[in-house]
């Protein structure tokens, strides 16, 4: 049997034991994790989709390893302006192992074992308590410094920082996950600019698309291919 999953804004064909590379979810390695945005599943031919999701359906997955995907380059450059601009970025990942494709309501089998720490032995925990004893006046006094130090620094940050590009709309939020090339922290970065709905996105003028293009770290050409893609979406 086969499953097709949403999670991270991206879909997979998924089968049990299948290992999988999604975006970050909050679990330590050998917790299981429910994924119950299930678009389809089926045997063979015989294929069941939902609308958009099939009620009563179900993947858990044991959490194998949290890392990170290679690094992307974003370099971007403006002629004649003397302006570029080049920001690196790793997608944070969870590798997965699919236990278990669930239907009609039915509960895992599995779940996730409990952890317990290690007690370090006695000795070395008084030698720890000593040197912590030792090191504590050293530390106060560098946090001291560091924290005098830090205070220009603050005040400029919070002088300097800018107001959100654009006013929320006040109601639901929109999924804008749903558009073709946002994901998560494409999503999140536009939430912090104050916009979330597709309505919002659709109604982006070019001077509107200049402004983001100057301030985010998304291209003009992106931004006007999310905005057609919202006209449609905030049709229905």
């Amino acid at each position: 049997m086969f499953a097709v999953i949403k999670t991270g804004g991206k879909q997979y064909r998924v089968a049990a034991n299948d290992l999988l590379k999604i975006e970050k979810l909050e679990a330590k390695v050998g917790d299981i994790v429910e994924i119950g945005n299930v678009l389809a599943h089926g045997e063979g031919d015989n294929v069941t989709f939902g609308a958009p999701f099939v009620d009563g359906a179900l993947v858990t997955a044991e959490v194998v390893e949290q890392g990170k995907n290679r690094t992307v380059i974003a370099f971007k450059k403006r002629r004649r302006q003397n302006s570029r601009r080049k920001i690196g970025h790793r997608q944070l990942l969870t590798t997965v192992r699919i236990s278990e494709i669930l239907l009609g309501g039915a509960k895992p089998a599995k779940k996730a074992a409990a952890k317990t720490e290690a007690k370090a032995p006695e000795a070395k925990a008084e030698v720890a308590a000593e040197a912590k004893a030792e090191a504590a006046p050293k530390e106060a006094k560098a946090k001291k410094e560091a924290k005098a130090e830090a205070a220009p620094k603050a005040e400029a940050k919070a002088e300097t920082a800018a107001a959100p590009l654009f006013k929320a709309p006040k109601g639901e939020p929109d999924d804008l996950t749903v558009i073709k090339g946002i994901g998560p922290v494409a999503a999140k970065d536009l939430a912090e600019q104050g916009i979330v709905t597709f309505a919002q996105l659709a109604k982006l003028s070019d001077k509107d698309v200049a402004k983001i293009d100057e301030h985010m770290p998304f291209s003009a050409d992106q931004i006007k291919d999310w905005r057609e893609q919202a006209k449609e979406l905030a049709k229905k």
